[in-house]
């Protein structure tokens, strides 16, 4: 029998009994994809987007009252956001192995063109400016570079060539200024926008984002610049502009040695990037893997009470001064409890994302107060002295670098877990695991679940089926649709059936009832019915006792949002921004959708089974670990790892991954996964180790 959610387990195996002419039907192609109207998923997002934006906002640096507060608060923020720039634990201090490469001279300054390794293999390609005529060591500037692209027949001269002008001005005004690659735009050519258009959404569950690089070959960086004897390394400061701005924040929030920080065109807050949509014009480098639910006012209130100066332009359509405002006037408020408002500055010039002269000249001479004591006139401006190949670091790249797949090793991983030798060893190490989930990549599901009661829309029947659906909210301004049908006149259900739809699901489930129940199904758009599945459904009901639920979580079916790749890249990347992601929150639906079905106003009691497809098979995983024992879970084409991408969950593979997922939710609950079990070596030799009974884990040959 053919169902219309692809080759259903439980029905396929049920329908045995139907005569073998009937199971050697030929297959019917599925329906074409149908144009979908996203008008609903699209509301529903931006009101979401919107309401947990408030949260944010509301929250950030809410409750502190005194200078205690905070000092109390920011040894607890510390450890947060080192973890969310994946720097838990930091890595180890190796030797920097600094090679100079050669030297240019200018009249008044030298640059030294060199590299060192912030960890072994990890190259950092960058120019040491030294002034001319020094009598004293001198305060050193690191110099952090925006997304500036330089390349000379076909190489990459490192985007600290295209902000050398930088280095010079400050060179030439008494500073030394180590001007730094970044890991995107450096003479080795790493990944930034990860998320943004490599499909890299595994960097998420790994608890990757290249900001937490960029900050480690900062710390580096200053390491480097206090082992030089021309400078005064009590005399620190960090400045840059767009992308630099941006870890010129990180460096400075959580290395205290930076006594002075400069970060323009760096910031703002989540309104502006999740609500305005400003995180569609940024790489993932500016974004913390956001564990905490942090607003950006937060990372700039942890560089107080030192010497602060936040830079923008007042036309700026990435950083919008609307938000640069909003961030500084929260901020101002730490400061104050320091007594150290005059620390905290504002500069506003007139222009768009662009460096200008006027920020420049504003940036030094806070240099000149915070750092040489003094105020001066600042006679000349800053202009690039050197064609960019004059300033590259290397002639050939080097054979043992890892910089340019640092993603793929920065965040360490646990070791491969033990198998369990006894029930009471795996009991701990369950127990363990779940603590550290909810912990970690579960810590944002909602506290609670809504008290309303489901809401009925229609209940018809027709031709032997009884078909309704009703309306549960998932969470606040979430409600969700599901559809139930079974044999007309049936009150007293042998079994009930979730099916987690997802959009080819949706289609084939709208193919099937849109036969005799297209007028209940009016406000979809409909594909072409399915004449054959609705026949097969219609027969399945009149044979068994059964319910069947169907639910498509957000996103999804009715819910599903606007439909163009950049929308639904970018709609996911405004749920990391609110730290969460679109599968943590579809398996919270799916949650719910257990509990709705469990609830004394629907099935109550009955034995429950769930059977998902694709990544709702994984996220329907962690729906099932947090509620009671199923009947059954079914799952068809599994992702076998976070790797994958599939399923990401903030930081959920440093804790464990899929088959150790599946594992645990068959100690609870009967697993029957369809396909190869050869990526299940794990949970198979838990249940040969501790004896389990054959169907609590079962592999099937998947449909053809």
């Amino acid at each position: 029998m053919r169902s219309f959610f692809r080759p259903l387990s439980l029905l396929t195996l049920a329908l045995l009994s139907f005569s073998a002419a009937a199971q050697e039907t030929p297959p019917v192609a599925k329906p074409q994809p149908t144009a979908i109207d996203t008008t609903r998923g699209d509301a529903l997002f931006a009101r979401y987007f919107e309401r947990e934006t408030a949260k944010l906002e509301a929250d950030c640096l809410s409750g502190i009252k005194s200078l205690d507060d905070w000092k109390s608060r920011r040894v607890v923020m510390q450890l947060q956001l080192h973890k969310m720039l994946g720097l838990s634990p930091m890595p180890e201090k190796t030797d920097l192995k600094v090679t100079v490469t050669g030297r240019v001279e200018h009249p008044d300054f030298i640059v030294e063109k060199l590299h060192y390794q912030s960890s072994p293999g990890l190259y950092v390609t960058g120019n040491l400016y030294l002034p001319r005529d020094t009598t004293k060591p001198a305060p050193a500037i690191l110099y952090v570079c925006g997304h500036g692209k330089v390349t000379h027949e076909g190489k990459s001269m490192g985007n600290k060539t295209h902000y050398q002008h930088h280095g010079g001005w400050l060179a030439k005004n008494g500073y030394v200024c180590l001007v730094i690659d970044t890991i995107q735009l450096g003479e080795l050519e790493g990944i930034h926008h990860g998320t943004y258009r490599e499909g890299m959404w595994w960097w998420l569950s790994r608890g990757y984002t290249p900001a937490g690089v960029e900050a480690w070959n900062c710390v580096r960086g200053i390491d480097l610049l206090e082992s030089r004897k021309e400078v005064d390394g009590e005399k620190i400061g960090v400045t840059g502009r767009s992308g630099g701005g941006a870890y010129s924040w990180w460096i400075a929030a959580i290395d205290e040695r930076i006594k002075v920080a400069i970060p323009t065109a760096g910031i703002t807050d989540l309104r502006n990037h999740v609500v305005d949509g400003c995180v569609e014009g940024h790489c993932d480098c500016m974004f913390m893997v956001n564990i905490y639910r942090w607003d950006y006012p937060a990372v700039a209130a942890m560089i107080a009470p030192r010497p602060l100066l936040i830079a923008n332009t007042d036309s700026d359509p990435i950083f919008p001064l609307d938000g640069v405002v909003r961030t500084f006037d929260k901020v101002r408020s730490i400061y104050k409890l320091y007594d150290k408002a005059d620390n905290l500055g504002l500069n506003i010039t007139s222009g768009g994302h662009v460096d200008t002269q006027e920020l420049q000249v504003t940036a030094i001479r806070w240099l000149d107060v915070h750092l040489r004591g003094e105020s001066r006139p600042i006679l000349n401006a800053a202009e690039k002295y050197f064609e960019p190949p004059t300033l590259k670091v290397f002639e050939t790249l080097p054979a043992d670098e890892i910089t340019t797949k640092i993603h793929d090793t920065f965040v360490p991983l646990p070791p491969s877990p033990a198998v369990p030798q006894n029930g009471a060893q795996w009991n701990e190490m369950t127990t363990s695991w779940q603590a550290a989930l909810k912990q970690l990549p579960l810590r944002n599901w909602p506290a609670s679940a809504p008290t309303s009661l489901p809401k009925p829309v229609f209940d018809v029947s027709k031709e032997g089926v009884r078909f309704r659906a009703i309306d549960f909210l998932s969470e606040e301004d979430v409600p969700l649709r599901m559809y139930i049908a079974h044999r007309a006149g049936l009150e007293k259900f042998d079994l009930a059936v979730l099916q987690v739809l997802g959009d080819s699901d949706w289609s084939n489930f709208l193919a099937t009832y849109r036969v005799g129940f297209e007028e209940q199904l009016r406000e979809e758009t409909l594909p072409p019915a399915d004449a054959k599945s609705a026949e097969s459904t219609t027969k399945m009901f009149a044979a068994f006792p059964w319910v069947m639920c169907y639910v498509a979580p957000r996103g999804a079916g009715p819910t599903a949002f606007n439909q163009t790749d950049r929308k639904q890249i970018q709609n996911r990347r405004r749920f990391y921004l609110l730290g969460q992601t679109l599968e943590l929150m579809q398996a919270w639906d799916i949650r719910r959708a257990m509990q709705t079905i469990r609830s004394e106003q629907l099935l109550g009691k009955t034995p429950l089974w769930i059977e998902a497809h694709g990544p709702l098979a994984s996220t329907s995983l962690y729906a099932a670990l947090y509620e009671p024992p199923l009947d059954r879970i079914d799952l068809h084409d599994l992702p076998t790892s976070h790797a994958t991408s599939a399923t990401p969950l903030l930081g959920v593979q440093q804790i464990l991954d899929l088959p150790q997922t599946v594992a645990m939710v068959a100690t609870q609950s009967p697993v029957v996964i369809y396909g190869d079990e050869t990526p299940w070596s794990y949970p198979r030799e838990v249940a040969k180790s501790l004896g389990w009974n054959a169907k609590q884990l079962q592999f099937r040959k998947a449909a053809p």
